[in-house]
């Protein structure tokens, strides 16, 4: 089974990342998408990030309709700060009959060069990229890399930042994210401060 992996804090999911990780599973040759809910994005201030369980519960909520679409909470159990290569390694010893790709940005592609190891992950995995509004020159370097696939997804500029800023300037949101996420955020009062 080729499972991609589409990693992120989900700090909430949104309609964005559904669109993308379905147009994955739907219109490339990956079986299954796998939502990893990362604890802690050694780039990110952890200050600023729901409780792990709570984004895990959002990512459930907004995945139960799509079977191709799946939560992952893989990097919970793993030391932190913990690096994608790290992940990748761990699901492949636990899951030997898989073969795990990694579901990127353009924009993350652009760093990607900075990753802890990312030649280990060049070697062993293929990137499906799927396109942001970016410059061209800035992918140059990856570009013609035989294990990195340009997918046609739509171009969604919605940002988890925006929606959590939104909430807490009392603006209607509710449109960006699946409702039973809205309600869930709704309920437990989240990014209202």
């Amino acid at each position: 089974m080729k499972i991609g992996l589409y990693f992120g804090t989900f700090n909430p999911i949104h309609i964005g990342h559904l669109i993308i990780a379905n147009h994955m599973a739907e219109y490339s040759d990956l079986d299954q998408i796998w939502m990893v809910v990362t604890p802690h994005n050694p780039l990110k201030k952890k200050s600023t990030l729901l409780d792990d369980y709570h984004r895990l519960q959002m990512v459930h909520l907004a995945t139960e309709d799509f079977p191709k679409i799946k939560p992952s909470d893989i990097e919970f159990k793993l030391l932190q700060p913990n690096y994608t290569v790290n992940t990748l390694a761990h699901l492949q010893e636990k899951y030997p009959h898989c073969v795990f790709s990694l579901i990127m940005g353009e924009d993350n592609l652009k760093s990607f060069h900075k990753w802890k190891n990312y030649e280990v992950i060049l070697v062993h995995h293929e990137i499906y990229v799927y396109p942001r509004l970016s410059s061209e020159e800035d992918l140059l370097k990856l570009k013609n890399h035989p294990k990195i696939h340009f997918v046609d997804a739509p171009i969604v500029e919605i940002s988890s930042t925006f929606i959590r800023d939104n909430i807490k300037n009392g603006k209607n949101v509710k449109p960006l994210l699946s409702s039973n996420v809205w309600e869930y955020i709704d309920h437990n009062n989240f990014y209202k401060k």
